[in-house]
């Protein structure tokens, strides 16, 4: 029975905090059947300023600093939770019990433990969404991707990834939640989840790791004078603490197909400010993406043997997922951005709720948990030397 209103709340006006509340008033403007009417309930942050400049922004009624009032709130369905890693666990479990639907960022949680915690919670509540925020699998030309797998390029052999950011390079970045938490916590947990992710929705799931290296270049950070959000720069202290976790990550793995992966994650990477991009090769063809130029992809398949065989770049367009009725102008060569990709993620949370078949589903928390549990495979690969470690199915 699909719902007659629909209540949302974010909690956390940072960075990826306003690209949720920008997704859930976009989504409504987003393919078909309509969605019911969406209510913009509440945006809450530990600063008030910015917590009621989002509400402002974003149309949203009310603005506050404690995530405790949604839980009381009768006006309040569905909340996503885009706030520092080692909060996500109480705050997700509340609203749980709470009865709301909870959207929460990757990575899932702090610890796989905290993760696995979760998704008990989850199973307590099973009329209720509880999702894990990976956008990438959204990306019209990674969907694109599983799908040529699937249908025309075969078997896959090789996927080599890499997910390279510059947002630490600079040591005057203050001293932030991403800088704590120990081996593993850092560049592997914050842009090579959605690396890993993006490998297994293409090729199915990681059996083994190997080769791992955790490297930490910049070794401590000043701390800001006052509150940062995102990777912004602030004012700086002279009080420096030391970083915990890793700069560089890198490894390799093995599929359950057969396949093999190769895998480099960077946020000290110069001159790449968020390249998320592979190589797939298969029995029959190959893929190339990078999301520098996000609305292309260079693919090679029906193999001629012909002297004439070479990779083709095709512009996304409505042949593809998400592009017909998710752009405004839904045509070949109309690029678009990770932005939108908020929009289809909140587009297919709300059909969930609301009971509508459209959109494939969010991830839920055990996608979270699966991603957490090759985080940590990877981590203890590279605590021991590089040895190699199962990945619990």
């Amino acid at each position: 029975m699909t719902q007659q209103r629909i209540g949302v709340a974010v909690i956390g006006a940072g960075m990826a905090g306003r690209a949720h509340c920008a997704g859930y008033r976009t989504a409504p403007t987003l393919f078909d059947p309509r969605l019911p009417p969406i209510h913009y309930a509440a945006v809450i942050d530990a600063n008030e300023a910015v917590a009621r400049d989002a509400a402002m922004r974003y149309g949203f009624e009310r603005s506050g600093t404690d995530w405790r009032e949604l839980l009381e709130a009768d006006d309040v369905d569905v909340v996503s939770v885009v706030v520092a890693n080692h909060l996500h666990r109480e705050i997700a479990e509340s609203l749980l019990d709470a009865g709301k639907h909870v959207l929460c960022e990757k990575p899932l949680a702090a610890t796989l433990d905290d993760a696995r915690a979760m998704v008990d919670a989850a199973e307590k509540h099973r009329d209720q969404v509880a999702a894990t925020g990976f956008v990438y699998r959204r990306q019209p030309a990674v969907a694109a991707a599983r799908d040529l797998l699937t249908q025309r390029l075969g078997e896959a052999s090789h996927f080599n990834g890499r997910y390279w950011c510059d947002y630490a390079l600079d040591p005057r970045a203050p001293m932030t939640w991403r800088y704590k938490g120990g081996a593993g916590t850092g560049a592997l947990a914050d842009i090579g989840s959605h690396l890993i992710d993006t490998a297994e929705f293409i090729c199915g799931p990681i059996a083994t790791v190997g080769g791992a290296a955790l490297a930490t270049r910049v070794t401590e950070r000043a701390v800001p004078v006052g509150t940062t959000y995102g990777h912004a720069r602030a004012e700086l202290s002279d009080v420096l603490e030391p970083v915990e976790n890793d700069d560089v990550a890198t490894f390799t793995a093995t599929f359950a197909s057969g396949a093999v992966g190769t895998f480099s994650i960077s946020r000290i990477a110069p001159g790449h400010a968020n390249s998320l991009a592979f190589d797939l090769m298969a029995s029959r063809g190959s893929l190339s993406w990078d999301m520098d130029r996000p609305a292309e992809f260079s693919v090679l398949s029906d193999l001629a043997d012909d002297g004439f065989d070479g990779p083709r770049t095709v512009l996304v367009g409505p042949a593809h997922p998400y592009v017909r009725g998710g752009l405004p102008m839904d045509f070949p060569g109309v690029s678009y951005g990770v932005g939108d990709l908020f929009g289809y993620q909140a587009r297919a949370l709300l059909e969930q709720v609301a009971g509508i078949d459209g959109l494939p589903r969010c991830a839920p928390f055990a996608d979270g948990v699966r991603d957490l549990t090759v985080i940590d495979a990877v981590r203890r690969s590279a605590v021991t030397g590089g040895a190699a470690v199962d990945v619990p199915a």
